[in-house]
């Protein structure tokens, strides 16, 4: 399916639900929850030190490094599978990335809180992929300021081999979150695929 656009004010967010087939996502799934090094990070949150409620990791050309929440990111090297997968995600972008931030929600109790991907080194617009595998979750936008943009939030399901992407002004006018759920959920494995700026 080609990528479609989501109505959103000051954002520019489009959806392709099924860039991979479901036999594509659930063998990336498998490969990569098994060879991922994972590690969960202590994050600073309201001035305390937490762990993060998922499993990361952090990938990439050898000078992507990344800070946000606290964190100073090394990159791992680039695996077979996640070369295979950033090729195919730039050709469908026309974007190049030189790193992927993965994100492994274990079960329905992992989350992401709100928040913008708009750390300096990404960039004033940054073009952020966003391919999910594994159980479908939510996915929420809501206004960084509502009386600016006074819209109501914005949930999309991402569905397993979906691939979105988030570019121009979305991480300066929108947050968006993974909430928690109480229903019994698979995994599910996120990959952020991200330019920084190399210094």
């Amino acid at each position: 399916m080609p990528l479609t656009a989501l109505s959103l004010p000051d954002a520019d967010l489009l959806l392709d639900t099924a860039f991979l087939s479901p036999e594509e996502a659930g063998d990336f799934l498998a490969e990569l929850t098994a060879t991922i090094p994972w590690k969960q990070e202590p994050i600073k949150l309201f001035g305390k030190e937490v762990l993060q409620p998922r499993l990361t990791a952090w990938h990439g050309d050898a000078q992507a490094r990344y800070r946000y929440s606290g964190l100073a990111l090394e990159p791992s090297p680039w695996t077979p599978a996640l070369e295979q997968l950033r090729n195919r995600v730039e050709a469908a972008s026309g974007t190049q990335f030189n790193s992927v931030l993965l994100n492994l929600y274990r079960t329905g109790q992992d989350s992401m809180g709100w928040h913008a991907d708009n750390e300096p080194e990404l960039g004033p617009e940054p073009v952020i992929a966003s391919l999910s595998l594994g159980a479908t979750r939510l996915f929420r936008f809501k206004p960084r300021d509502p009386v600016r943009t006074p819209h109501p939030p914005l949930s999309v399901a991402l569905t397993s081999g979906s691939l979105l992407l988030m570019r121009g002004l979305t991480q300066q006018h929108w947050l968006h979150a993974l909430p928690k759920t109480a229903r019994p959920q698979q995994p599910r494995l996120n990959l952020t695929f991200r330019r920084v700026t190399v210094k």
